[in-house]
């Protein structure tokens, strides 16, 4: 795909994917996303095939998640520990889940998926209602010591990056609730947490891309420069926002993710 011929084609084409890491960006920052799962459509509908697009959005998550888990961990805000753990687990999960995703068809995983972000709304809804009867509930867990090789934290790292590698997405809509609901942990420490463990995790996916050239450089440095930007902004809105207030946020992004694959799962449905 050329870059442009025409100087204003250039511009709005960089604005566009500058504005669109940004975006994305705030909603790593706030939420531990990855975004590739709204990077992807984009750059499909400006005309970059599907693997090309993802190999590339890659680009975009790795700078925003970076960002984002920089201004964490200089406001004393990131366990740097149960990120490694959960990448440790997540990096070659990811890997065997994208090979046993060439096996499953289309309409079938995102149909799935859709399933998964379903149940992860009721049961994110019901740790919350658990957690406002528990006013100990964030305090305990901030006050827990955290070792640097955690069962759980791989596991869930490993769920988590199974799961992203069968679905083409980032990891950190499963992260997040999988943290909540099996290791009891405040949403604010999940979202963070879980944008440091993309960090490695995607890192580890844009090397197996980078290596048989699917990455498209400039557009990925473009939306990364904005994931730079916007991710800051979420990161240092996260703290003035209530529990309550991110989870039910989380939600509608996590019912927004699943009408998006019912959809897509709906095109790819075999015509006749």
């Amino acid at each position: 795909m050329a870059f442009a011929i025409d100087p204003i084609v250039t511009l709005l084409f960089v604005a566009a994917l500058f504005a669109l890491g940004a975006f994305v960006g705030v909603l790593s920052g706030l939420f531990g996303i990855g975004g590739g799962l709204l990077i992807v459509p984009f750059l499909t509908g400006l005309g970059f095939g599907v693997l090309p697009a993802t190999a590339t959005s890659l680009v975009g998550v790795i700078f925003s998640s970076m960002s984002g888990s920089i201004r964490n961990w200089q406001a004393g805000e990131l366990d740097w520990r149960r990120s490694f753990g959960l990448a440790i687990g997540g990096i070659p999960a990811a890997q065997l889940g994208a090979v046993a995703g060439a096996h499953f068809s289309t309409s079938g995983l995102a149909f799935s998926f859709a399933a998964l972000q379903a149940a992860s709304i009721y049961l994110i809804g019901l740790r919350q209602r658990l957690a406002d009867g528990d006013s100990s509930d964030e305090g305990d867990r901030a006050d827990a010591p955290t070792l640097l090789l955690n069962g759980p934290s791989i596991a869930i790292g490993a769920i988590a990056g199974g799961l992203a590698g069968l679905f083409g997405v980032g990891g950190g809509v499963v992260m997040v609730p999988l943290q909540m609901l099996i290791l009891k942990t405040p949403i604010k420490d999940a979202v963070r947490v879980s944008l440091g463990a993309i960090v490695a995790i995607g890192l580890s996916g844009l090397a197996r891309h980078a290596l048989p050239g699917n990455v498209l450089w400039i557009p990925g440095v473009c939306m990364g420069a904005g994931g730079i930007i916007g991710a800051q902004l979420g990161a240092r809105l996260l703290p003035y926002l209530a529990q309550p207030v991110v989870s039910g946020l989380f939600r509608v992004l996590l019912a927004v993710v699943a009408a998006v694959m019912i959809v897509e799962g709906w095109i790819a449905l075999p015509s006749g």
